[in-house]
């Protein structure tokens, strides 16, 4: 019987998500969360973006980050000192109370915010595997803190190919500027560069914003979600088609 071609995708923990990164794993039959890599200080791993009537705020979960250049991001512990939570739901609420779908996430979304959190990927994760399954994206999912991966940047990424079996790995955009391609194809491993084609959708107040938070489509096109993020970008079955793969 021959083996099922297999796609990989990876991406460190950030906080409330954009649409990007929901189309990537989409793509993928395999996700690995990359919480086994530095903590980058004013990066998305503990902030984005939602819209309000003054536009898209940054929302910033306040972290210990003393030492960062010398931590992993699933060492980084919240700073629970200040009431973030109270704050971070306030501007939610306010953001999105007249949403057409507010209700339909709001419980859960308040609920996360009554908690007390103490690492960052903790939250991050919780969010994100919530958010995968309201839009309906199914992937084996794996932690690379549990895998014991080794190397940098594009070494690291082709050893997690080869432990995990994938025959094509999905770099974000940026994975051109360190992806090593000639060692990828030398070991047989495929790779695809996502150049994601962000959709314009009916937003709650004034003009269109665009690259903010999952929350933000969710709230406004609800069970609609998954075929807007993917409108307009390549699917699936196209990647498959292209790279040969049945």
């Amino acid at each position: 019987m021959t083996k099922r071609k297999m796609i990989l995708t990876a991406h460190q923990p950030v906080y409330l998500p954009w649409l990007g990164l929901f189309h990537k794993i989409a793509l993928s039959d395999a996700f690995c969360y990359f919480d086994d890599v530095q903590y980058l200080k004013k990066d998305w791993n503990n902030r984005n973006k939602i819209k309000t009537l003054q536009g898209g705020i940054w929302r910033t979960v306040p972290v210990l980050s003393k030492g960062y250049r010398g931590k992993k991001i699933r060492e980084i512990k919240i700073d629970n000192f200040t009431n973030w939570q109270k704050k971070h739901w306030k501007s939610i609420y306010f953001a999105y109370k007249k949403a057409p779908y507010f209700s339909r996430y709001s419980d859960f979304l308040e609920e996360i915010y009554e908690k007390e959190w103490h690492y960052l990927t903790d939250l991050n994760e919780y969010l994100l595997k919530y958010f995968l399954k309201e839009l309906g994206i199914n992937v084996e999912y794996h932690k690379a803190s549990e895998l014991n991966f080794e190397g940098q940047k594009s070494s690291l990424v082709l050893e997690m190919c080869k432990k995990l079996g994938a025959d094509l790995f999905i770099f974000g955009a940026l994975g051109k500027d360190y992806a090593e391609e000639a060692a990828f194809s030398q070991a047989g491993i495929k790779v695809y560069f996502q150049n994601y084609i962000h959709p314009v959708y009916l937003q709650s107040e004034r003009d269109f914003i665009s690259h903010m938070s999952i929350i933000d489509l969710l709230f406004n096109c609800g069970p609609n979600s998954y075929g807007i993020l993917m409108m307009g970008n390549i699917t699936k079955k196209e990647l498959k088609k292209k790279f040969k793969m049945k």
